[in-house]
């Protein structure tokens, strides 16, 4: 038996979390001991599971040192953590973590003269960077997830980044730390450590006895992250203890505070991509590039970028030089010319096949963007998933061109498959690799091949970590890099440092084994596992890099809107990942209605943002649909899941019956509103859509019956509900030189059914549905849909549902939004909206599952002055209206919708989902318009305010 087969390492006694909480509490320190908040923190975004006593939330430095005092007085391991990005298990720990990132993450002072910052552990490296800016500074290194990684986890890990060519390691970027040992002692670290401390004087001594084994093993190259940076501890380096911790990854103290250094850019930079035939022939190149100083030189294949136009359309990745492989570089300056001069050099000198300079900032951007994405989308580009583990081998980078060959080789013997990329100019590799780890004997199949990996690379004078650290990734494989008597100094120190071995035990000294505490290893004998083995591997995709917990701001990104109003880890894309990953371990979480399940999906709005915007595919919406499902199989279900999750069955009985004026009369009334409201589970502070006196579109006649055949599918919403969505579309179509042709029928997609878990029922209503649509599909014809929730089910729930039905691909590749039908159109010209101010609020599931693409395309015709907004709206279906969600709902509003219709009173806006339209008109006052409205010049007057925008969110 393999020791990953034993599971975690033995949580401590019984009463150890009883005593620690009364301990923390006397202290003030904030701690969580609940399940949810365990299962939340039982992962980084590497591959293990340890399910730790408890989280504490830390305010100040003083609430640090209590925690640890704490811990040292009841023998408690405490691990220190920032986002828990870390790729290799190195915040995970089985006794208190802390989550530095929480409460202590503010910039406490810049000090734009001397060019350095004094910042707390859980800063985010982009707020600095963001206070920074103005001043012409930055942070130099950058890593890909520096919208959400910590300060204090970058100094952790000794993190780099694509640019450590140009700006040096986190180490080297260190000017002081504040930090508490595990002895219990407070020191302040500058680069002259002039305060005394006994430890310090052992420290300097240890040093000096070991002097030439420090300058021969330590400090090699520059991405030897890997062990202990012994060698900022030699004489000749100033003894500088606060970059030497950089890199120990909390093992041998917890910081408390940074200052750190500054730097200014260069005005000018210039992106030149290079084409290679393979990934080793472009590693070959290296030498080549770095006499040309460039700030990054990062390598991707292929792969990689195949997954980006998979996902979300050839537009997304700009045009790259022939060839397999590529290497994009960056150079900086503040001439401009002579970098001109340097990119015409590199082309003219590098061997790669193919090659210019990249033209315009946006295209670099975008390539910049599918590297930075590199390790969610390499965990899904293979047929099987793939994972870290050995994630960031670094070896002298006139080596890599041969260790990239016999790395490959090593793969092919382990009948492995991996997908190489990274920052070849330091020589550094990532490399997602599809373990079975999900498999008999996966666990030591895993370790046998991270063993020797581990000897190549140090047979190449290399490092086994060049940038993320050790962790319990490769900790215990430091003995094929390092001597015996290396490994005796580092635990020396260890000793000096942390006696008692409670910081973040299990990391570079007295590790864990490699193989121990896998977390996809130990559902193996799950019976959620056996019985929902697609379910088990998907919620297991999410590899916990937190794209889901950035700022929020990039342009168009709708993931994960509950989070930017809560702020809270259960409320992300991730944490919700976890939880399902406890449930599917079955240990800490044991049943489909736990209420921990339950906590952490209660807010997912089911926008399907993470469906895009997660780099490993992550589609909570789903698997929040089959919870429900299972949750409820045979029980009674809330009201609202029989209301708000068969409305459109409701909807068109109210049509049918011309019912439509009394339930609005009743919906109008104030006290058989509320009791309407409460029968439904609805908010009471919410409105009632108003019902349609008929079916809209049994009133309006296609203007035009010859031309190219198309179909329009008026959904339930359009139908039965008061609004002018589809005359203006048969208008708008006839015009475009099409023969439309409103579809007749019911044909729900069943998409309230989906998102309340009802998915039997959604079956049902798809399979009626298609005996609607398949006809049309059939005969060739372009479906045309309206409301894009109902119009994406097509293209993503349907296949799961009823993909066994043939008919299902056929009705989804004959689906189409406007757009795409008008782009399709020879003679269709847009009109000119020239002068025209638009705010445009995507749906969702149009950015996410349909593509904007199409949309914005003719926006930019149309020559309107366009805001395209990204985030939810936050009515998002059912979700805003039901009871409990209310407020949460407006805060997700309030992130883009809301302060952009009010910085733009006098614009039209632009809203074709059903719901986004409700939200503006409750929370705005605002009447927002279609595509179908805008493009022909229907948009009703009410929909230009006459006054600034109305406050009903307040």
């Amino acid at each position: 038996m393999s020791t990953a087969d034993a599971g975690p390492a033995p949580a401590a006694p019984t009463g150890a979390a009883s005593d620690l909480q009364k301990t923390l509490a006397a202290a003030g320190v904030e701690a969580d001991f609940s399940a949810l908040t365990r299962a939340l923190y039982s992962s980084d975004a590497g591959l293990y599971r340890v399910v730790p006593q408890a989280v504490a939330r830390p305010r100040t430095g003083a609430d640090v040192e209590a925690a640890v005092r704490a811990c040292l007085d009841l023998g408690v391991p405490l691990t220190a953590r920032g986002t828990g990005t870390s790729c290799a298990g190195n915040a995970v720990g089985t006794g208190l973590i802390l989550d530095l990132r929480a409460h202590m993450n503010a910039v406490l002072a810049l000090d734009t003269w001397g060019r350095s910052a004094r910042v707390q552990p859980g800063t985010v490296q982009g707020a600095l960077q963001a206070a920074a800016r103005p001043h012409g500074l930055r942070f130099g290194p950058d890593p890909s997830t520096s919208d959400r990684c910590t300060i204090g986890g970058m100094i952790g890990n000794n993190a780099c980044g694509p640019r450590a060519l140009g700006y040096g390691r986190s180490a080297d970027n260190v000017l002081g730390l504040r930090v508490v040992t595990g002895t219990g002692d407070v020191l302040d670290l500058g680069p002259e450590n002039t305060a005394p401390s006994p430890l310090l004087e052992r420290l300097d001594r240890l040093v000096r006895a070991n002097l030439a084994l420090i300058r021969t093993e330590f400090g090699r190259f520059g991405r030897q992250v890997s062990g202990y940076s012994l060698e900022h501890l030699l004489p000749e380096n100033g003894f500088d203890v606060a970059r030497f911790l950089a890199g120990t990854e909390g093992t041998l103290a917890v910081v408390t505070e940074a200052t750190v250094r500054l730097v200014a850019d260069p005005a000018h930079t210039v992106m030149v991509a290079l084409g290679y035939r393979t990934m080793p022939e472009a590693a070959d190149d290296t030498p080549a590039i770095l006499r040309h100083r460039p700030t990054a030189a990062e390598g991707l294949d292929r792969r990689i970028v195949d997954v980006v136009v998979r996902r979300q359309g050839s537009a997304a990745v700009p045009r790259l030089p022939d060839g397999d492989a590529w290497v994009l570089v960056e150079l900086a300056g503040d001439d401009p010319d002579e970098l001109r001069t340097r990119a015409s050099a590199l082309l003219a000198e590098s061997a790669a096949t193919d090659g210019w300079v990249v033209p315009d900032h946006a295209s670099a951007a975008a390539l910049w963007k599918i590297r930075a994405d590199g390790a969610g989308l390499a965990g899904v580009s293979l047929d099987r998933p793939a994972y870290g583990g050995w994630e960031d081998a670094a070896v002298p980078p006139e080596a890599l061109g041969a260790y990239l060959r016999d790395f490959e080789a090593l793969l092919r013997r382990h009948g492995l498959h991996g997908l190489p990329y990274g920052h070849f100019g330091d020589g550094c590799v990532h490399c997602r690799i599809d373990f079975p780890l999900d498999s008999s004997g996966g666990a030591d199949a895993y370790r046998d091949f991270v063993e020797e990996a581990a000897e190549l690379a140090g047979g190449y004078g290399g490092s086994l970590s060049g940038e993320h650290g050790d962790g319990r990734a490769r900790s215990a494989l430091l003995r094929k890099m390092y001597s015996p008597q290396a490994l005796e100094l580092m635990a020396a120190v260890k000793d000096l440092f942390d006696p008692r071995n409670l910081l973040n035990p299990g990391v570079i000294v007295d590790p864990r084994p490699v193989e121990a505490d896998l977390r996809v290893p130990q559902t193996l004998t799950s019976p959620l596992a056996l019985t929902k083995p697609d379910f088990a591997e998907a919620v297991h995709q999410c590899s916990g890099v937190g794209k889901c917990l950035s700022d929020g701001t990039t342009a168009g990104r709708v993931m994960c809107p509950s989070y930017q109003a809560t702020g809270q880890e259960k409320d992300s894309t991730r944490g919700r990942a976890r939880v399902l990953q406890e449930l599917v371990n079955g240990q800490l979480i044991q049943h489909w209605d736990a209420p921990e399940v339950s906590e952490a999906l209660d807010l997912c709005l089911s926008c399907k943002g993470c469906s895009r915007d997660c780099p490993t595919g992550i589609d909570m919406a789903a698997y929040k649909s089959t919870v429900l499902q299972e949750q409820y199989r045979g029980r009674i279900r809330p009201r609202s899941h029989y209301t708000l999750g068969r409305l459109p069955r409701w909807a068109r009985l109210v049509t049918r019956l011309r019912l439509g004026p009394l339930v609005n009369a009743i919906a109008s009334a104030p006290v058989l509103a509320n009791i309407v409201r409460w029968s439904a589970g609805v908010d009471q502070r919410r409105g009632l859509p108003r019902f349609a006196r008929a079916s809209n579109r049994r009133g309006t006649a296609p203007v035009r019956r010859s031309g190219t055949p198309i179909a329009i599918w008026v959904d339930s919403f359009s139908d039965c509900f008061e609004g002018d969505a589809v005359a203006p579309l048969v208008r708008l179509l006839s015009e475009a030189g099409y023969a439309p042709e409103i579809v007749q029928g019911d044909a729900c997609c069943g998409l309230t059914w989906i998102t309340t878990g009802q998915r039997d029922g959604a079956r049902r209503q798809i399979l009626r549905a298609l005996d609607t649509l398949h006809p049309f599909a059939q005969r060739g014809i372009p479906v045309v849909g309206i409301e894009p929730s109902c119009l994406a089910v097509w293209r993503s729930d349907a296949r799961e549902l009823a993909g066994d039905d043939p008919r299902v691909a056929d009705v989804a590749a004959r689906m189409t939004t406007l757009a795409e039908a008008l782009l399709k159109a020879p003679h269709w010209e847009a009109p000119d909206l020239s002068g025209v101010e638009l705010v445009a609020q995507p749906h969702c599931h149009h950015a996410s599952v349909l593509g904007w693409q199409a949309d914005a395309e003719i926006l930019a015709r149309t020559g309107a002055t366009v805001r395209t907004l990204g985030g939810c709206c936050g009515l998002a279906g059912n979700f805003g209206v039901e009871r409990g969600h209310y407020e949460v709902s407006v805060a997700v509003a309030e992130h883009d919708l809301l302060p952009a219709v009010r910085q733009a009173p006098e614009a039209l806006v632009l809203a074709d989902g059903f719901s986004c339209r409700l939200q503006l008109s409750e929370l705005a006052d605002r009447t927002s318009v279609t595509f179908a409205q805008l493009l022909s010049g229907d948009a009703p007057a009410r929909a230009r305010p006459q006054s600034g925008p109305g406050t009903g969110a307040d």
